[in-house]
């Protein structure tokens, strides 16, 4: 099968553009061509993944885990990494993707608008869907001790339809009594990665940073214990579900669903499924859209208007 990995073009501000953009791509050959009639697009499955790390870091893992999904589907794989999360949903939408790799929150949305259905989410040995969490930081001379001394303090989120990266640090920000549209001065880095960097080089006062990015930063050297402050951390949040786009036929998206549901990613290096979600994973496990009804309650609690999100 071919794997070809490339961008979804888009901008970090909360309304981005769904045309996609190439910036890097890759070209594998496996033995049987897929035929035309067994998939979409003339043989062709587009695969989109969010922007969670820099797309140098994803590219080469998801060109892995493109040719272990395009070898049991018997189709052509094209990985497309987002360079913003609305990019992402607004391909989906436009019918530009069949599958799609979403943020919890972003994948809301995605159910909402772009007729998303979740399928699969990274699991561990015990066949369980694994989970992550998100964190409220600042860097010990801020002089900020507390979630609530950031009021009137920078501060960094990734991006506005990021469930770790704005979800719950605005959640955790209105538990300590401060309302995060008016009382800090909120800045969206478009990515964790950029929202990592702001807060480690003194750039923002405080920002969200999840355990995903922690370990990026860690294997790159970026990272050591005590460089960063913690204020706040949430519950489990449930991993990124992968999502099929709802209209395709339905014995293809079956398929395809199936294929995702047992994807065996051991064959991956254990440093690069750190960097997915971390080195306990080793598959692809099934998942339902009711795994999400808890991002749907704080969406709610938090009176965010998914719609603004779009």
């Amino acid at each position: 099968m071919n794997i070809k990995t490339s961008w979804v073009g888009g901008t970090a501000a909360v309304v981005a553009s769904a045309a996609i953009t190439i910036a890097a791509a890759s070209l594998a050959t496996a033995p049987r061509a897929a035929l035309a009639d067994d998939c979409p697009n003339g043989g062709t499955v587009r695969f989109g993944v969010e922007p969670y790390d820099s797309a140098a870091r994803l590219v080469p893992i998801y060109d892995k885990i493109g040719k272990l999904l395009g070898d049991k589907i018997g189709c052509k794989v094209e990985i497309y990494v987002a360079t913003g999360y609305n990019a992402e949903i607004e391909a989906m939408r436009n019918d530009k993707l069949e599958i799609g790799e979403f943020g919890p929150l972003g994948y809301v949305l995605a159910h909402q608008v772009a007729k998303a259905e979740a399928v699969a989410a990274f699991g561990a040995a015990d066949g369980k869907p694994v989970t992550y969490w998100a964190s409220i930081v600042t860097y010990p001379s801020s002089g900020i001790t507390t979630v609530a001394d950031i009021r009137g303090h920078s501060f960094a989120f990734s991006d506005a339809a990021s469930t770790s990266g704005h979800l719950f640090p605005a959640y955790g920000l209105r538990k300590a009594g401060l309302d995060p549209e008016k009382d800090i001065k909120a800045i969206y880095g478009g990515s964790h990665t950029a929202s990592f960097e702001a807060i480690y080089n003194h750039k923002v006062d405080a920002g969200e940073l999840n355990s995903e990015q922690l370990e990026s930063a860690t294997q790159r050297g970026h990272y050591k214990d005590g460089d960063l402050v913690f204020l706040w951390k949430s519950d489990p949040i449930p991993t990124d579900p992968f999502a099929v786009r709802g209209d395709l036929p339905e014995a293809f998206k079956t398929k395809l669903a199936d294929a995702l549901q047992h994807l065996d990613l051991m064959s991956l290096e254990a440093a690069d499924r750190k960097i997915l979600v971390g080195a306990g994973i080793t598959q692809l496990v099934p998942t339902t859209d009711h795994a999400y009804d808890l991002i749907r309650d704080l969406v709610k609690t938090l009176d965010i208007d998914l719609a603004k999100l779009s």
